[in-house]
């Protein structure tokens, strides 16, 4: 038997149960702003498939666009949404504890709030900015395997302007490739090398280091990993099947070395098909 769900799709939602991660594919309807949901793990082992239905709608003001820009948006809305300002990507632009942005409100509700800059380890340390509602949902959606908290600041601009001092000793960009193999250094210890930041920092920031010295470890729900990493996309391929072996970040991996970045496709609308057992 085979089961349908219809929608838009979204960033995957992720908890976590039992020390296992835990992923749910998300189908939203624009005209209704009803959505569906199902419990992807379950998923795992089984043969699904994704048909896209060569639509795609702006996650923000609802209209048609020929391309998705900045995962999800319409060309004018990725130029104007405050979910799309540069500060996204560079914190240390953020305004929002001047009163400034895109959108003021927005600003203070998203931005001018308590800020975590945080450590996580895969192949390498890599130093990131998220709101602290957002832990440990960014850590899973990085595909880290371990993180800690290095320090907690009252706006955005402040996390940014450590992770700026910090750059010239982790990056701050994940190798996705090395992410999807599992290529992980498993001497790599997350509290030792926090501690050994405070002397980089400057006072008047180090004083935001947090006493939280204790790393999460991440377990993704993965059958098998791909050795030699085939990204897949609807835009290439409108059909996309296959068995699915796991989830890790936001991608799923499928048979036969295939990776797709759900996230990516944010706002397409699919025709997803999976067999019931």
């Amino acid at each position: 038997m085979k089961a349908n769900f219809k929608g838009e799709l979204r960033k995957m939602p992720v908890k976590i149960v039992a020390g296992v991660i835990q992923y749910e594919l998300i189908f939203y309807d624009s005209a209704t702003k009803d959505q569906q949901s199902i419990p992807l793990n379950k998923l795992i082992g089984q043969e699904i498939k994704f048909e896209f239905q060569n639509t795609i709608i702006c996650k923000k003001c609802g209209r048609k666009t020929k391309t998705s820009f900045n995962q999800g948006f319409c060309y004018p809305c990725f130029k104007n949404a405050p979910e799309s300002a540069e500060c996204i990507i560079r914190p240390e632009l953020c305004e929002a504890h001047l009163g400034k942005g895109r959108d003021i409100e927005w600003e203070e509700k998203h931005h001018n709030q308590p800020h975590i800059v945080y450590l996580a380890a895969s192949d390498v340390i890599k130093v990131g900015v998220t709101r602290n509602t957002q832990i440990p949902t960014r850590w899973i959606d990085q595909g880290a395997v371990k993180a800690i908290k290095l320090a907690e600041t009252p706006n955005r601009y402040l996390a940014g302007v450590i992770e700026v001092a910090l750059k010239s000793q982790f990056t701050d960009k994940t190798n996705w490739r090395k992410m999807l193999r599992n290529d992980i250094d498993e001497s790599i210890d997350l509290e030792e090398a926090k501690w050994e930041l405070e002397e980089l920092l400057p006072d008047d920031i180090a004083q935001y280091i947090t006493d939280d010295d204790e790393p999460i470890d991440l377990s993704y729900p993965v059958m098998e990993y791909p050795q030699k990493i085939n990204s897949i996309n609807l835009d290439k391929s409108p059909t996309i099947s296959g068995q699915l072996k796991g989830i890790k970040g936001q991608y799923i991996i499928l048979d036969n070395n295939r990776v797709m970045n759900i996230r990516r496709h944010t706002s397409y609308q699919v025709e997803f098909t999976h067999s019931i057992e």
